[in-house]
C-alpha cells in the first residue's frame, strides 16, 4: 500500500485543537477591541499585587502582571487575552521543536516499553507546516535505524485508527529491497548479522514477554535490540522494493508488532519526527530509570 491508498494527514490532533483556540481567543479580543472596548472606561487602579502572587501568576500566563486594559471586560475576553501567549508558547513548541508521546503498546519492546513518554524532535527531518505537516525547510532525511513517529496512512479505513499516531523503526529507504524470513533481515542482499543476549525478563505490561529470545541486530549503523517469539517465527516477506517518497518499518518486538509487513509502506509526508529521548515512564509503576536516550 503507498501514499494514493492512504488516508489524508491531517486530523484533530492536539497540535489542531491548539490551532483552533488560538485563533478562537485571537477572534473574541479583535472583536471586543474592535466592537466594544471602552478605553475610558476600562481604566483600572488594580494594585500590583505581592511578588508571591506575580510569580505564580507569571507560571500560569508568563506574564507577571494582568493586563489591565481587559479587567473590566466579560471573563471570555480576560481568559482569551490571558491565555493566548500560553497556547502560542505551546503550539509553536510542539509544532516545531519537540512534541511529547506516550508509548501505548509493547510493540517497540525492548527498547521502548508500555507507559515511556518519548519526545519526538519535529525539526531533525525539516520545518513543517503545522497540521498539513508540508515540509517548509529541509533540514535532513530520516536513516535506517531511526524510530520515527508518523501518522498511520489507515490503508483499510479503520475508524478506529483515524488520526492515529505510530511509533515504529525504520528499515528501509526509498529504493532499498527489503525481505524477512525466518526472523532474518535481509536489506539489498545483505543478511544482517544478529547478536544473542539471552532470555528477557519482562515487567509490567511486559510480563508476557518474560522468556522471549533477547538479540541485537547488528546493522551497520544505529545497531538495536530486538525481541523475537522463541516459539514461532514472526511474519516474513518476500523481496519487496520500498517505492519512491515511502518507507518500511518494522517494530523491535518482531512476533507483536503492526507493522509494513501487514499493511504496507509509510508516505515520506507522514513522518512527524524522530523519537530522541524518554522523559518519564509511568505504566503500573513510576520508573525514573528509564529516563534518558533512546537507541
Amino acid at each position: 500500500m503507498t501514499i494514493e491508498q492512504a488516508q489524508p494527514f491531517f486530523a484533530m490532533d492536539v497540535v489542531a485543537y491548539l490551532a483552533l483556540f488560538l485563533m478562537l481567543a485571537f477572534v473574541i479580543v479583535v472583536i471586543d477591541r474592535l466592537f466594544f472596548y471602552d478605553s475610558d472606561s476600562s481604566e483600572s487602579g488594580a494594585k500590583e499585587g505581592t511578588l508571591v502572587g506575580k510569580i505564580l501568576y507569571f507560571l500560569c500566563f508568563l506574564k507577571f502582571n494582568r493586563n489591565e486594559k481587559y479587567a473590566s471586560r466579560p471573563k471570555i475576553v480576560q481568559w482569551s487575552a490571558e491565555f493566548f501567549p500560553v497556547l502560542l508558547l505551546v503550539f509553536v513548541f510542539r509544532s516545531f521543536i519537540f512534541e511529547p508521546f506516550r508509548i501505548p503498546s509493547n510493540s517497540m519492546m525492548p527498547t521502548l516499553l508500555t507507559g515511556d513518554f518519548v519526545l519526538v524532535n519535529k525539526f531533525n527531518y525539516g520545518i513543517n507546516l503545522p497540521i498539513f505537516n508540508t515540509k517548509l525547510i529541509e533540514t535532513g532525511e530520516p536513516e535506517v535505524g531511526d524510530i520515527i513517529v508518523f501518522r498511520y496512512p489507515n490503508y483499510e479505513n479503520n475508524p478506529e485508527y483515524n488520526g492515529a499516531d505510530f511509533i515504529k523503526r525504520l528499515v528501509g529507504l526509498p529504493g532499498d529491497e527489503i525481505s524477512y524470513s525466518k526472523d532474518r533481515l535481509v536489506i539489498n542482499g545483505e543478511k544482517i548479522l544478529y547478536e544473542e543476549i539471552g532470555n528477557y525478563l519482562g515487567f509490567d505490561s511486559g510480563i508476557n514477554m518474560t522468556g522471549f529470545k533477547h538479540q541485537r541486530e547488528l546493522l551497520s549503523v544505529n545497531q538495536h535490540d530486538i525481541l523475537l517469539d522463541p516459539n514461532r517465527s514472526s511474519r516474513g516477506i518476500p523481496t519487496i522494493k520500498v517505492p519512491d517518497g515511502h518507507y518500511f518499518v518494522m517494530g523491535d518486538n518482531r512476533s507483536r508488532s503492526s507493522d509494513s509487513r501487514f499493511w504496507g509502506f509509510v508516505p515520506q509526508e507522514y513522518v512527524i519526527g524522530r523519537a530522541v529521548g524518554v522523559w518519564m515512564h509511568w505504566d503500573k509503576s513510576l520508573k525514573l530509570d528509564r529516563i534518558g536516550g533512546i537507541d
